[in-house]
Formats: structure tokens, sequence, C-alpha cells
């Protein structure tokens, strides 16, 4: 969740020290996991962080073949 909400925010593949420690003060990660360790969770995020970049580029390699040209659309008048 952390990982889909950085890409929304920001677009980029790397994560900000910054965010993610306000990220996980403000979202409540150490009182609902009270041994999580912020650096563990930074290395969390960023592996779930690679791995939603990667299939983002998989989707959109594909895509061309997905799109269908509107010329054949069209009606001939």
């Amino acid at each position: 969740m952390a990982a889909v909400e950085y890409l929304r925010e920001t677009g980029r593949a790397d994560l900000d020290a910054h965010w993610i420690a306000e990220y996980f003060q403000d979202a409540g990660v150490l009182e609902e996991h009270p041994r999580q360790d912020l650096v563990a969770f930074a290395d969390m995020v960023q592996k779930a962080l690679d791995k939603e970049v990667g299939r983002i580029r998989n989707a959109t390699t594909f895509l061309p073949d997905n799109v269908i040209s509107l010329r054949k659309l069209r009606r001939k008048p």
C-alpha cells in the first residue's frame, strides 16, 4: 500500500527517506506492528515499489498491441 501511494504521489521509482519516515509515523505502522523497524520497512516498501514499477513497465510494453487503430474503425463515406 505504501509503495502504490508513493508512486502515485511522486511518480518516482526510488524511495525517498523523508517520505517513508513520514509515512511510517503518520500511517501508524509502529502502533500496528511494534516490532517493525523503519529501515526494514523501507526495504520492504522499496521491493514492493520495484515490483509495481516492473509490472507497469511490462503492461506498457504490451500496450501498442492492444490499441486498435482509429483508422480501421472509421467508416468511409
